[in-house]
């Protein structure tokens, strides 16, 4: 509640918070409308790999273009203004730099951004959740050792979830699931760029005037980006996903707490504790009433007859019993919201959610049936899709991580709906983000939890 305060303090006492952000596309401009109108923060540095488009971004956004000509982080950290590059490093590694957003989607970049942020003592916010996801509990470890801060990016659904989470638990109450909403059915896993847009009731020639990614589009719907989420919840949160994965129940907000409960007790659920993505339509395609799609929930119990008795005074919809209640967030504001980290990250040294353990995992899964030779496209594309998995199960199959599944050629034939092993692919083991990701596989193995705390 005191973070405005806290910001405009430092904006009276001449030291606002010194960030640099690496990635100027949707969400980085999204942050960049609202970071020129936020007291106590001080953009010096956009690094991107076409710092023209960076500019682009924002003037588009509204910054003054005489507030973007800086020659040095130097000139632009002593006169207030940004300097634009196409070096993440050296914007990393810059003493006028404290803060450092990653925004750029790319699990190995991201990877090698948090151990330079290690390495130069600046605090991350990671937008990158596909890093995150890829090998967070390691890069958060990494971050304790090194005294800085890795937090999860608010505006994002899994930080917001994990707000959720954290009120409920600190409130005294047992979480028993908590995730986002989405529009889901089962043939979007086979969807690719070239059959996206028609799903989301566009046509190509709209969607390119929009400047809208076919890709990117596709992860949202094929359920990968669901899937790489709650694996950044379960790790940040100790929920757990269920064997099965994410079954998508379709489900409004009046029927969270009685869908959303264990099977014994009438819900969906596989067990107490887990993570979960309601669907916004009915498996035949009919809109859900009061669906959840763009927003966040947390269910939790009350296990007591005073406190369900005080769930029917004040008037809380609950499942059957009145044991199982529900609260959401229907929307989400993406990078306008992103400053919510940048405040807490840099005043509080606290994280709007990190991971601490490995619970849950993404595995690249065969969108069609794959033959030998083929190279696999990633994130969105036309090969895989991802799962999410309990990381031991994904141990024990020795699946590919969905993060990894990019520009990599088959050895094997590969199923429809099967998931993809390191085994079935020619890898470079060398590959530092390959080399970070299996260092993690041994560190945090099948328990979940590091065997070096």
């Amino acid at each position: 509640m005191n973070l405005h305060r806290m910001l405009r303090q430092r904006a009276d006492e001449g030291r606002p918070l010194r960030i640099g952000l690496i990635g100027a596309g949707k969400f980085g401009s999204m942050y960049l409308s609202q970071a020129r109108r936020t007291p106590g923060v001080h953009l010096v540095g956009v690094a991107d790999l076409a710092p023209q488009r960076a500019k682009s971004a924002l003037l588009r956004v509204g910054w003054p273009a005489a507030a973007l000509g800086a020659r040095s982080l130097a000139e632009a950290a002593r006169k207030g203004t940004t300097r634009l590059l196409d070096d993440a490093q050296a914007l990393i590694a810059a003493p006028e730099v404290e803060i450092v957003i990653d925004a750029t989607g790319s699990p190995s970049a991201g990877i090698a951004h948090v151990l330079a942020c290690c390495r130069h003592g600046k605090y991350v916010v990671m937008v990158n959740v596909e890093a995150d996801a890829l090998a967070g509990p390691l890069l958060a470890r990494r971050a304790r050792e090194a005294g800085i801060v890795y937090s999860l990016a608010y505006g994002d659904q899994p930080a917001l979830i994990c707000e959720m989470v954290d009120w409920a638990r600190a409130a005294g109450f047992e979480v028993v699931a908590a995730g986002k909403g989405t529009k889901y059915l089962p043939e979007y896993h086979r969807s690719t760029p070239d059959t996206v847009w028609p799903y989301y009731g566009l046509s190509a020639e709209d969607a390119k005037l929009g400047g809208m990614n076919a890709q990117m589009f596709n992860s949202f719907l094929d359920g990968t980006k669901s899937a790489i989420e709650m694996a950044a919840v379960a790790n940040a949160t100790g929920l757990r996903p269920a064997a099965t994965g994410l079954a998508f129940p379709p489900c409004g907000v009046d029927d969270l707490a009685q869908v959303l409960c264990p099977r014994e007790d009438g819900g969906q659920l596989q067990h107490r504790g887990q993570v979960e993505v309601v669907s916004s339509v009915e498996r035949d395609g009919r809109p859900v009433f009061r669906d959840l799609r763009w927003g966040v929930y947390v269910t939790f119990a009350g296990d007591s007859d005073y406190v369900r008795r005080c769930f029917r005074e004040y008037g809380l919809v609950t499942d059957r019993s009145g044991n199982f209640t529900a609260m959401y967030k229907p929307y989400h504001l993406i990078g306008l919201e992103l400053g919510i980290s940048v405040a807490s990250v840099g005043l509080r040294r606290e994280p709007t959610g990190a991971a601490d353990a490995w619970h849950g995992d993404v595995v690249a899964t065969a969108k069609r049936d794959l033959e030998a030779g083929e190279t696999l496209d990633g994130e969105g594309g036309f090969t895989v899709y991802g799962r999410l998995m309990p990381s031991a199960d994904s141990l024990a199959i020795g699946g590919l991580p969905l993060g990894l599944a990019h520009h990599v050629r088959l050895k094997k034939r590969v199923p429809a709906g099967q998931p993809v092993r390191w085994s079935d692919v020619r890898i470079d083991a060398k590959d530092a983000a390959v080399a970070f990701r299996r260092e993690m596989e041994r560190a945090f193995g099948a328990s979940g939890v590091s065997r070096r705390r």
